[in-house]
Parts: C-alpha cells; structure tokens; sequence
C-alpha cells in the first residue's frame, strides 16, 4: 500500500496513548511516541517527570524530527503528538504534508488527570490553546474526534478512521496485550500506569470533577477553544 503518515494531534491525558495502541496492533502500521516531547522540554526548560531522560532518549533537533516525520516509507505511520509541544518558535508548514486528526477531551476531565502526575498547570499544558491554532492553520480541513464519543462506539469510530485514510479496518485494533511497549515514550512510568494495565478501550464514564485553583483557570480557559472543536467534530449515528 501507499504510506500513509497519520498525525493524530492531543493534549495530555486522553485516550491518546490507548489510540496509539490499537494502531500498533496492526502488522500493516508502525507507530512513534511524542517525536516532538525531547525538543520541546529542550526549548521551554520546563519541569517534567524524567525531563533529563526524555531529552537524553529523544532527538531535540526539530529538523531532524520533521525530517524522520515527513519522509515517505510504506504502509502507515501513526505519529502520537502532543499539541503544547507546537511551541511557538517551531515552524509548522511541514504539517499541512501529513493526514491530520484532531483528538480532544473535556478541559476540566484533562486538568483533573493531568494534575495527579504534574501539580503545575495553565492553560497551554493541556494543548487544546494549540489544537485551535492547528485547525486554523490546516483551513478547518482536519476531523476532530471526541474522546467521549470514541469512547461509546470505538469500533465506528475506529472504522471512520480507517475508511478516511483509505485503509481496511481490523478487528485486531479493538484489543492488545497488557504490557509496555518498546515504542513507549521514556516517560511511560509516569503517566501510562492504566494503558500499560489494558487489554483494548475502557467504556465510557462521565466524570464529575471538581477543580480550584490554577487547575480551574487552566480549564476554564481552555473551554472556549475546546467548545468550538466540540462543535465541529466527528458525529456518528
């Protein structure tokens, strides 16, 4: 087949990693971890779990990066990106030459995650900011997904996913074996602790959460962003 380059854009504390590994399932498809994770905690001298590990495991060159990114190759590379690390001195032209998706999650749900693994937080660490310049910058022309609603139908949603990029559907995407995976970001100890224990995609739950604090600016100020995605994604029957 055709390569095909799928960049499915994040913020923190998604299904994002799960995603990831239904991909992998596949024997057609090989997949990459955060590319961009090394660079941007180069960059911003941020405070992350394991930052000099990630930095010493990763490739903080971003041209080198994009390079790997862009470069053709057969069957399909799924790119797992975080979209706080689209820092704004990164260039993003070479964007527009991947298949983008979009995936996001309700503010308040991430912050309240994210904050049990990193007590820091505004608004930009959660990535839906960044995930609403993206969609500007691709001209709308990229689905966005729900975590939500994948969540209620993951094979529906797995089987648009498929037929958008012109591939067949598996059902080995529904489920994996327990475990790490060499493809795991450095970083896995910190935040994949409930992936690393699944065997395929949890049912959905609504959550009720309560935040104070920076944790509420942060997700308040990313409502906004994430509402106007809200309202144009990905609806299935």
């Amino acid at each position: 087949m055709t390569g095909v380059r799928l960049a499915v854009w994040s913020g923190p504390r998604n299904i994002s990693t799960a995603l990831m590994r239904s991909w992998e399932n596949r024997p057609d498809t090989r997949v990459v971890d955060e590319p961009l994770y090394a660079y941007y905690l180069d960059q911003t001298g941020l405070n992350h779990p394991a930052r000099e590990e990630v930095i010493a495991a990763g490739e903080p060159d971003w041209q080198a990066v994009v390079a790997e990114l862009t470069a053709p190759g057969p069957g399909i590379y799924y790119q797992k990106h975080m979209t706080h690390h689209l820092i704004p001195q990164l260039p993003l032209t070479w964007i527009a030459g991947l298949t983008n998706v979009l995936l996001i999650r309700d503010p308040a749900e991430v912050v309240a995650s994210y904050v049990r693994s990193r007590a820091e937080v505004v608004a930009e660490d959660i990535g839906l900011v960044q995930q609403t310049r993206l969609y500007d910058l691709l001209g709308g022309d990229v689905p966005v997904i729900d975590a939500a609603d994948f969540l209620q139908a993951p094979e529906a949603y797995l089987r648009w996913l498929c037929r958008h990029i012109g591939v067949p559907f598996t059902a080995a995407m529904l489920t994996w074996p327990a475990g790490p995976r060499d493809s795991d970001g450095v970083w896995a100890p910190y935040w994949y602790d409930a992936v690393v224990a699944s065997t395929g995609f949890e049912p959905y739950r609504p959550r009720s959460v309560s935040l104070d604090g920076a944790a509420l600016r942060a997700a308040e100020e990313s409502r906004p962003h994430y509402e106007r995605l809200h309202a144009v994604r990905v609806r299935l029957p």
